[in-house]
């Protein structure tokens, strides 16, 4: 039901984030998807890929500091509020939204990557309105 996020922290510089792609690029790991947050000193680029393991490997391999962390990730259809209803499920149940960010399956539907401070009980929350949540072996084929 979840997914192995990675997460790496790089040091927001010139060429810092070339140094990541090439990393995994070289162990034949595959970007699905990713978000990079940054600071005037750091950035946070969190990636879907399709072989977290190998691409955890591949970064620490290169200097890098990186974790893998489970993520749930939704598919929704294109429907005027359906996020905030999906959101607002996950809120009745006291859960914290801690991010999120897009996720492109190549479905003709939207889909969302997110972490959340209790990820078994927002997935009972999605599982009770009929949401469909990605596979890692979906992620993994992409």
């Amino acid at each position: 039901m979840f997914i192995k996020q990675l997460s790496v922290f790089i040091e927001n510089r010139e060429g810092r984030l070339e140094e990541v792609l090439q990393a995994l690029k070289d162990s034949a790991v595959n970007i699905v998807s990713l978000s990079l947050a940054d600071t005037c000193e750091y950035g946070l680029l969190r990636l879907l890929v399709t072989n977290p393991e190998a691409g955890q490997e591949a970064l620490k391999g290169a200097g890098f500091s990186a974790m893998l962390t489970n993520v749930l990730a939704i598919r929704l259809s294109h429907q005027v509020g359906k996020l905030q209803e999906l959101l607002q499920a996950i809120c009745g149940e006291n859960i914290n939204i801690e991010y999120m960010y897009a996720l492109s399956t190549g479905k003709d539907d939207a889909s969302i990557v997110l972490k959340a401070s209790d990820l078994r009980k927002a997935a009972d929350a999605l599982a009770a309105k009929g949401v469909e949540i990605v596979t890692s072996e979906e992620i993994q084929a992409m």
